[in-house]
């Protein structure tokens, strides 16, 4: 299970959390040089709990800078749109210590004091104190709408035959939830795997454009990823989203939450109190990203993306 949790949280925007896996990956280990937004100032290395107060008036995010649609480089995420709310509610700027995620990715940053935050962890992970989630989504089946698939289950004896792409952490498709599941289905031939690791040769699109070229047949995307690159497809592709868990157990849905150092509580109850209180304006950022949200028990799915 911790496996599988793992695998998520990549997908999820979390890619500063493959810390656990043992993985290889062609993009540099050094981090870009921490960039401000607002009034400069330098960060400074302070190692006490209350690091976060004696910041300079920035709320400082530890973010990767090439993984939209949650952050990049130039904060054009939702997960930056929803740091950059959240800091006007605690009358700061934003400063961003950008690093590639990579494992150890909380020991170099947060847990150093280099930032205080981390947006987008999953609700339940050990290395840091999270808050109340203010999102919860799944994974999704994406297919091309004008193929009339029509595809809602893992159990779709179709699957077997029809070609699946599927994101991968390792070499051996067995790190992510969705290609987990398959196996339990009996689904082991024609995958396709996209690499979770961002740059110049891979981009967090690619599984989507996949299926818009008709290289896969079907894709299972985290949702997220599928809502936001669905919405700008140029044709129409349908979203059907998996349960909260795999008849095999596998989980595909998780609660997301922002990450702060497990000493910081004073910090955690300020985030809990805006989160509460700007929960529709968060509401609002994800609607414009195109980000599919669900309940434990509704999904709340777009049958179709809408068209760039």
């Amino acid at each position: 299970m911790r496996s599988t949790v793992h695998a998520f949280l990549r997908l999820a925007g979390l890619s500063l959390l493959v810390l656990s896996l043992s993985v290889r990956s062609g993009r540099a280990q050094q981090p870009a040089a921490p960039t401000t937004i607002g009034p400069s100032s330098p960060v400074t290395d302070m190692r006490s709990t209350t690091a976060w107060k004696d910041s300079t008036r920035a709320l400082r995010v530890c973010a990767d800078p090439d993984n939209l649609p949650f952050s990049n480089a130039k904060r054009e995420g939702f997960e930056d749109k929803i740091a950059l709310l959240i800091a006007a509610e605690l009358g700061d700027s934003v400063a961003y210590r950008w690093w590639p995620g990579r494992r150890g990715f909380i020991g170099n940053t947060l847990s150093a004091l280099l930032c205080d935050v981390v947006m987008g962890v999953p609700s339940k992970y050990d290395l840091v104190r999270a808050t109340t989630p203010y999102y919860r989504s799944t994974y999704y089946i994406v297919t091309r709408t004008d193929r009339h698939l029509d595809i809602t289950t893992l159990d779709d004896p179709r699957l077997k035959q029809l070609t699946i792409g599927v994101n991968i952490i390792g070499e051996d498709y067995t790190n992510t939830p969705p290609a987990m599941a398959l196996s339990s289905h009996g689904v082991t031939q024609h995958l396709v795997g996209y690499s979770t690791f961002y740059g110049e040769e891979h981009q967090p699109r690619d599984i989507i454009d996949g299926v818009v070229k008709g290289d896969v047949d079907v894709a299972l995307v985290w949702g997220p990823l599928a809502g936001y690159y669905a919405g700008q497809s140029p044709v129409p592709l349908t979203l059907a989203p998996l349960p909260d868990t795999d008849s095999s157990g596998i989980p595909f849905a998780f609660d997301v939450a922002i990450g702060v150092r497990h000493s910081d509580r004073e910090l955690a109850a300020k985030l809990n109190e805006i989160l509460a209180r700007k929960r529709p304006q968060i509401e609002q950022i994800l609607r414009d990203y195109h980000i599919p949200t669900t309940s434990s028990a509704h999904p709340n799915t777009p049958a179709s993306s809408r068209r760039s």
